[in-house]
């Protein structure tokens, strides 16, 4: 395996218009991510549900890029009480939102919300975690504790 490797999923978003007073306003959400890209790497939008109330759409052609030097972080996701794969969104001013990157790493999910960047939560498919976890095993070796000897001061007093 080498130092980086670049999976392709999509995204699933759903649409939902919501009352808020006297407005409604759309209300979108990552339902989940998907290890499949019918659009070869292209970035599309592909309607796949029109309900009454709320409309899924499905984004493809993410790429959910590793590196190296990211293993402990993808570690420590994996770890977490609810391992996730980051959907990372921008807003335009009517309130649609579009997806433009997926990452499993808790530190550009967090700068993107640092901005002005929507950022969803979504679990990770079972075949994106086997692949994560392969790479992290490979890559990633834990720092060893290094025990600090604590000076004795009590053998530092004049006599």
């Amino acid at each position: 395996m080498s130092n980086t490797v670049t999976l392709q999923v999509s995204v699933i978003m759903e649409k939902r218009l919501v009352r808020q007073g006297r407005w409604t306003v759309a209300n979108w959400e990552a339902v989940g991510t998907v290890p499949y890209d019918p659009a070869g790497g292209i970035r599309r939008k592909h309607l796949v549900r029109d309900g009454e109330e709320s409309q899924q759409y499905l984004w493809s052609g993410f790429p959910l890029r590793l590196y190296r030097d990211g293993a402990e972080n993808y570690w420590y996701n994996l770890a977490g009480s609810s391992p996730s794969l980051y959907v990372l969104c921008h807003e335009d001013p009517e309130g649609n939102v579009e997806p433009f990157a997926v990452t499993v790493n808790h530190d550009e999910a967090s700068a993107g919300m640092e901005g002005d960047d929507r950022v969803y939560a979504t679990a990770i498919p079972v075949e994106v975690y086997q692949k994560i976890e392969q790479f992290v095993v490979q890559h990633y070796v834990p720092k060893e504790k290094k025990v600090r000897k604590r000076k004795n001061w009590s053998e530092d007093k004049p006599a």
